[in-house]
């Protein structure tokens, strides 16, 4: 341990792209790190802890656009978000960077120059198929199935003019560095695929700069091009610090950097392991001590996906669950190197065994019982027994693998450890039954020693808990009427102070839930979210009568073809000032934004418009709708009583399919 050692500790997250709000996958990774720093404050270390947002690029300036908004609006708002969500869940970071922060825009503008100048960077152009919300160029062989390799998307073909940077000059270093460093990249299998799929095999150059969009820091001697992604967005780990590429760096920055661990989610690790290391050799800049790719949270069988409808938010949980329970499910549910699964069913699960059960019901009951036959006073009275130095082993046991876990960065398991301590201590109780013994006066001390172990063990055991469940921890530490214990203080069993009186009224930490009022709560959420969608049953009782439609004239095939049918997919929506009947919406079809205007505003909400996939006629001639062009019609179906609900792919089929 390095207590009191006041050692700079610096770690960071990946930061979040500013496109939208993070889903709870997104969440577990700034949970993570802040149960690693605050980790890192109790042994004593001087800790730094960084995240933020990434706000340039392609992705964000079209849906700016589609919103009716500027880019820099956009992403305002979309930091203010995450921000919130972040601080919902009670994470402790020292800063929140933005790469359109003015000092960060400036250091990247020195730092291409500098590139370009010491002929790190060339012009040259770009040739390849396109990601747009990766934001990538790949080459044909490296699509999978004619798709994006990171993400599965559509790709298209791209040419542009673009500044590179030469890769395989530093890639004989890198691969030098990784395998003198065998803690460089975590977990092993991260290292692994690096090395073989992309290190060996040989680097091609790098696109650094663009010049098809606009919303980007320019570059200073060539100002149609913008600075590419990752050169922009990785360099906040050091100019969150104060780097200064002119020699003139802060004093923060000397102390903190090399970073101890860049934490990433495992499918950026690509970017974090070779190319920010490769911009860094070029800088003349260590390189930072440790990545760590962690893997995903998903729910059922799938990472979470906006266009896949599986998406769960913090807030949302949080309205059921509370913010720690959160923090307990996705921390201790994601293993150190493999996936992890959400699902409602496995919080309730957890929520009534491990928070409600083994931990909240013993706290709840050694407190009372020590009101109950103590007056609330906890006392040694030194009535020792064999069966105590098993629960004090346990539980100085559990700090030492806690310690050892958390070095790993193995999270889930050190909580493990800490609820073994709970599991032990009601195992205690079971072996004492203090109700018996307080029914013999000559036990009386013995009762007090059993309770005395009792809330010893609970307040190292709630102490350890800080980092994971801060909110939690200081509850249960209240109620024991003590303080946190520092690390170092945990290598003695019996610091209680003996005589320490506890509240009068233990605190229920987390309630029992029933999984069919969850569930039932959870249907009418989604049902809410989104009105417009029937059940089987509803869509067949409505079936069963039909609907019979006066006849319109017959029609050739060639009338027919006339008509364009594209899938489109809504990006945002909003409702008309001048009308009570429209809705515009902003239509992605292919590569277009179209602007749609529909009368359906009685039957659909602006916001349950975004993120459906819809069947649009696109060849329409654009028409005025109360002072608005209308560039394409939104088809829809239509009961007896005048209810309209959107015509929808019974598939997810990707904007712009062609309907025949």
């Amino acid at each position: 341990m390095c207590q009191n050692c006041k050692k700079p500790y610096y770690i960071t997250t990946a930061i979040a792209y500013a496109s939208g709000k993070p889903h709870i996958g997104n969440t577990y990774e700034i949970v993570l790190a802040d149960s690693i720093a605050r980790y890192k404050r109790a042994q004593g270390c001087d800790v730094f802890f960084q995240t933020g947002t990434d706000e340039h690029g392609q992705k964000i300036e079209e849906k700016a656009q589609a919103a009716g908004v500027s880019p820099k609006e956009f992403v305002d708002k979309a930091a203010e978000e995450i921000k919130r969500i972040w601080d919902l869940m009670n994470t402790s970071y020292d800063k929140f960077i933005r790469t359109t922060d003015a000092d960060h825009e400036a250091q990247v503008q020195k730092i291409f120059k500098r590139l370009y100048d010491q002929g790190d960077i060339y012009k040259g152009y770009y040739e390849g198929m396109y990601c747009t919300p990766c934001e990538s160029f790949f080459t044909e062989s490296q699509l999978v199935d004619g798709k994006c390799p990171d993400c599965g998307r559509e790709v298209k073909p791209a040419k542009e003019e673009a500044y590179f940077f030469r890769m395989s000059k530093y890639a004989p270093r890198l691969i030098e560095h990784i395998n003198a460093h065998p803690e460089f990249i975590q977990p092993v299998s991260r290292k692994n695929e690096m090395m073989n799929n992309f290190l060996l095999p040989g680097l091609q150059d790098l696109c650094v700069s663009r010049t098809t969009f606009s919303w980007g820091i320019p570059v200073t001697f060539d100002p149609k091009h913008v600075t590419y992604v990752w050169l922009d967005a990785l360099t906040n780990y050091i100019t969150g610090i104060g780097y200064d590429c002119d020699g003139d760096s802060t004093e923060q920055f000397k102390k903190y950097w090399p970073a101890d661990l860049h934490l990433i989610g495992k499918d950026i690790i690509r970017f974090h392991t070779i190319y920010w290391p490769i911009f860094l050799m070029a800088l003349g800049v260590e390189l930072p001590k440790q990545v760590f790719g962690h893997p995903w949270l998903l729910q059922g069988d799938g990472k979470m996906s906006k266009s896949k409808g599986n998406v769960l938010y913090a807030d949302t949980l949080v309205d059921f669950f509370g913010v720690d329970a959160v923090r307990y499910f996705v921390l201790h549910e994601m293993p150190f190197d493999n996936d992890g699964v959400i699902s409602w069913e496995l919080m309730v699960e957890r929520m009534n065994s491990d928070l409600a059960n083994i931990l909240g019901n013993l706290v709840n009951r050694t407190i009372s019982m020590s009101n109950k036959y103590f007056g609330g006073i906890v006392a040694d009275k030194g009535a020792a027994e064999a069966v105590d130095e098993d629960l004090k082993a346990t539980v100085l046991e559990a700090v030492k693998k806690v310690e050892a876990k958390m070095e790993q960065l193995r999270v889930a398991d050190a909580i493990t450890e800490i609820f073994n301590i709970f599991r032990r201590s009601n195992k205690y109780i079971d072996e004492t039954t203090p109700w018996t013994l307080a029914k013999d006066e000559a036990k009386k001390d013995r009762l007090a020693t059993v309770l005395y172990n009792l809330s010893e063990a609970i307040a190292i055991g709630a102490s350890l808990l800080e980092p994971f469940m801060p909110e939690t921890s200081g509850k249960i530490l209240a109620q024991l009427n003590t303080g946190k214990r520092e690390l170092a203080q945990m290598d003695v069993f019996g610091m209680y102070e003996s005589g320490t009186k506890v509240t009068d009224k233990p605190e229920i930490l987390f309630a029992r839930m029933d999984i069919k009022e969850v569930m039932a709560k959870v249907e009418e959420m989604n049902a809410a979210n989104a009105p417009a969608v029937q059940t089987e049953a509803e869509a067949e009782e409505k079936a069963d009568d039909g609907i019979d439609l006066e006849a319109k004239p017959e029609i050739t095939y060639d009338d027919f073809a006339k008509l364009q049918f594209q899938i489109g997919e809504i990006i945002a929506c909003e409702a008309v000032p001048k009308s009570k009947k429209l809705l515009c919406s902003q239509v992605k079809v292919g590569s277009q934004v179209r602007q749609i205007l529909s009368g359906i505003k009685a039957y659909y909400s602006p916001e349950e418009m975004v993120g459906k996939k819809v069947m649009v006629v696109t060849n329409l001639k654009p028409a005025k709708l109360a002072g608005m062009v209308s560039e394409g019609m939104l088809l829809c179906a239509e009961d007896a009583e005048g209810n309209l609900a959107l015509m929808r792919p019974e598939k997810d089929m990707p904007a712009g399919a062609g309907i025949s």
